[in-house]
């Protein structure tokens, strides 16, 4: 699931961001790590119902890489991990604000996020 770094130069900065952002679930992801401070990968599941293990733990490790996604691991016994947004992340949301407002406006009638 991991994506390849398209080859060539972008053309724009926006044209970056969706190179970052891209696919069916990061943007789902940036919004659940947004509603929590921290989440842990079972929390991120419940969140984004229809994601897959697979599908979640890969676009978590993109997000990572490309400094959006903090992954804190503790060393306890059970093993556990959370996940937070870096504030390159918060940044990131903050300008998917105005997208997500308009698709509340033209695609859902004005109708809030879901709780």
């Amino acid at each position: 699931m991991a994506t390849v770094p398209r080859p060539g130069a972008y053309i724009c900065g926006t044209d970056a961001a969706m190179d970052v952002i891209g696919g069916k679930w990061k943007v789902s992801i940036l919004w659940a790590l947004g509603e929590r401070p921290r989440c842990r990968f079972g929390e991120l599941r419940r969140l984004l119902p229809g994601i897959t293990e697979k599908v979640l733990a890969a676009h978590l490790r993109e997000m990572e890489a490309h400094g959006i996604v903090h992954r804190e691991a503790y060393e306890e016994v059970p093993p556990r991990v959370e996940y937070a947004l870096t504030e390159a992340g918060h940044r990131l949301n903050t300008a998917l604000g105005p997208l997500g407002d308009w698709g509340r406006e033209h695609l859902l009638g004005g109708a809030p996020y879901p709780a």
